[in-house]
């Protein structure tokens, strides 16, 4: 017991990013073992943050910090997450859209997996529309094949030629040309830079949502 009480004390201690690190370190630890957050802690730790108005709040799943953003943001991403996470056709595409929210948003953020995990995140939910017999598809692959068989896709918003397929091409084109460290050359390889990443989540967010709706299909 005196060794717990002397623990917290050098806590509080603690300041800036240092106590916040703890406090991550803290509430990853039991997800990290398997076992279920405390969801007391994780309340009463929300309710601190909130009354403090910090930059930051417990995420979701309780096992860390993330960047407190617009609600009606956060919520949309959670809404794309939970109809992916229902939607067999849709593969593993709410696990990678968790994960590159988590890598843009979280205290110490990974810009390079965030955007990786976005790119992911899209061709897991594009996979079935896009290219459902090749089981190597990638989003350049998928973008090789709209390019030859634009006529096969049709999409709830056209652009102003009545090309059905084009809105969505436009953001995947976008989204696969904008990663930048995707391979190495002579030159020195640009990581992708944080502002870059969590625009890249949250163009995925979009796409996901889209291809999960049904907003983009591929007609027989």
């Amino acid at each position: 017991m005196p060794e717990q009480t002397n623990a917290a004390w050098h806590l509080s201690q603690q300041k800036g990013m240092v106590l916040l690190d703890v406090v991550d370190a803290l509430l990853a630890f039991p997800l990290e073992l398997g076992l279920e957050t405390d969801s007391t802690t994780a309340f009463a730790l929300t309710m601190l943050l909130d009354n403090a108005n910090s930059a930051y709040r417990v995420a979701d799943d309780g096992g860390g910090l993330e960047l407190r953003v617009s609600p009606g943001v956060s919520e949309a991403l959670r809404q794309t997450v939970t109809d992916a996470a229902a939607s067999p056709s849709a593969g593993s595409a709410a696990d990678h859209l968790t994960a590159a929210w988590t890598a843009a948003y979280g205290l110490r953020p990974d810009p390079v997996g965030a955007y990786s995990e976005s790119i992911k995140a899209v061709e897991a939910a594009a996979h079935a529309v896009i290219e459902p017999n090749n089981d190597k598809a990638t989003l350049g692959s998928m973008l090789g094949e709209i390019k030859n068989a634009r006529h096969k896709f049709v999409a709830a918003i056209l652009s102003p030629r009545g090309d059905a397929i084009a809105p969505a091409e436009a953001m995947m084109r976008a989204l696969w040309d904008g990663q930048t460290s995707r391979h190495g050359s002579q030159t020195p390889t640009a990581p992708e830079t944080l502002e870059s990443a969590r625009a890249a989540v949250h163009l995925a967010a979009t796409l996901v949502q889209w291809f999960v709706s049904g907003a983009v299909i591929r007609t027989p």
